[in-house]
């Protein structure tokens, strides 16, 4: 059973028990775009306690009751679908969750949901979309409205400013004037947000190809310069704020480490990693990597004129090939574009075989300690000079290395 039959058949059983239940939210939204629904939602007419009855206490979960969702079980492939009470919802005053919610019918939990696109419910027994809030107009439209008065949406949701940023960019809508006005006075509310929901909302962002629109609606809707600090002083040059969004543009990679190194190059010019990571919850496997592409960045712009004992261990590294197409995006965003004779030499080395690319070593510790040399601390000096000599050329057997060794040591 697929999430789609699963959410098929939660919906007829509500629909046989005498409730009424309709697919809700960007699961209607998804398939009226044509695209296929990540997951579904089902809305309905029965409280959370008829839920429970009709599906089993053991096939749900209520972690959710007190809002009106029960959480259904379904088989392992289907996954589980979160069914909703239709609410309306009293007073925001955590600007993330309702203080207390009220069952009610349809047309009132349709109001009191964020924008427009994500309003609107669908029956898939009668194949029925059910619009009150005029979300298949601004579907065909490209247009992010919000439901009714933008400034009471953003007053129960602050994390709604960013959801319609990335809602525009992703689906290459366009913000309704009133709605991003409201944004452009709010903004400075989404530090109310954590940084868990605002990173996760930068991650999605970045991560798709259009990345760069992103990045242009966070700057006019205010909202950039409080989820990066400083950035408003960093990008007031406009050849700066060009060059990125350039870069967002050409960078082939779809996911959050790449685009971010390219997003922040400029910031981390006088910031370090370690202050984004805070703001934005970096996982610290994401905090390395951007701190590690970017303090390399350098030398595979120059691989070409260094040695190759120099770079090898750079392009062993398992972020090597990220930090080769970002050293290349931002070289290539530049005007006139950079030099990429260094890339270039980095791509051809990544194209070795794997035992030419990183050769086994003609010394490692144990064939050090069997040539009963008086190194001592000087060990690992031993191994990373012979190191360097072989991938350098300069030695090629075992032999030499070990009489390299002992010239070392002083033997």
């Amino acid at each position: 059973m697929t999430p789609r039959e699963f959410a098929y058949e939660i919906t007829l059983k509500l629909q046989k028990a005498g409730h009424q239940a309709l697919w809700a939210g960007g699961c209607v939204r998804d398939q009226l775009l044509g695209k296929s629904p990540k997951d579904y939602d089902v809305a309905t007419s029965a409280t959370p306690e008829q839920v429970q009855d009709l599906f089993g206490h053991k096939r749900t979960l209520a972690i959710g009751a007190s809002f009106g969702v029960i959480t259904v079980l379904g088989p392992k492939i289907a996954g589980q679908i979160e069914v909703a009470t239709f609410r309306r919802d009293a007073g925001y005053s955590d600007g993330r969750r309702p203080d207390a919610v009220e069952f009610t019918d349809a047309r009132e939990d349709a109001i009191r949901r964020d924008f427009t696109i994500n309003g609107m419910f669908f029956d898939p027994v009668t194949e029925k979309v059910h619009d009150y809030v005029g979300g298949v107009s601004d579907l065909e439209k490209k247009i992010i409205r919000a439901i009714g008065d933008p400034n009471a949406r953003i007053d129960e949701d602050k994390l709604r400013m960013l959801r319609a940023v990335r809602f525009a960019a992703t689906y290459g809508f366009e913000i309704e004037r009133k709605t991003l006005a409201a944004i452009q006075q709010h903004a400075g509310e989404i530090i109310i947000v954590s940084g868990e929901r605002i990173g996760a909302e930068i991650r999605r962002m970045l991560a798709h190809p259009n990345r760069a629109v992103a990045a242009g609606l966070l700057r006019e809707s205010n909202l950039l310069e409080q989820v990066l600090e400083d950035s408003e002083t960093l990008f007031a040059l406009e050849d700066s704020w060009q060059e990125m969004l350039r870069g967002m543009k050409q960078l082939p990679r779809n996911e959050f480490i790449s685009a971010a190194s390219v997003f922040l190059a400029k910031w981390l010019e006088s910031h370090s990693v370690d202050e984004v990571a805070r703001q934005w919850k970096f996982s610290n496997d994401e905090k390395k990597s951007i701190e590690w592409i970017h303090a390399h960045d350098n030398q595979i712009a120059n691989a070409d004129k260094m040695l190759w004992s120099e770079i090898q261990p750079l392009l062993i590294h398992s972020d090597a090939e990220r930090a080769v197409d970002v050293c290349e995006t931002k070289l290539r965003a530049r005007e006139p574009a950079g030099d990429l004779a260094g890339v270039k030499f980095c791509r051809v080395r990544l194209g070795w075989p794997q035992e030419q690319l990183d050769p086994a070593p003609l010394l490692d510790g144990n064939k050090l300690k069997q040539l009963n040399l008086d190194g001592g601390p000087v060990y690992g000096q031993i191994l990373r000079t012979v190191r360097a000599e072989q991938l350098d050329g300069k030695i090629k057997t075992a032999e030499q290395a070990a009489a390299l060794a002992r010239e070392i040591a002083g033997d």
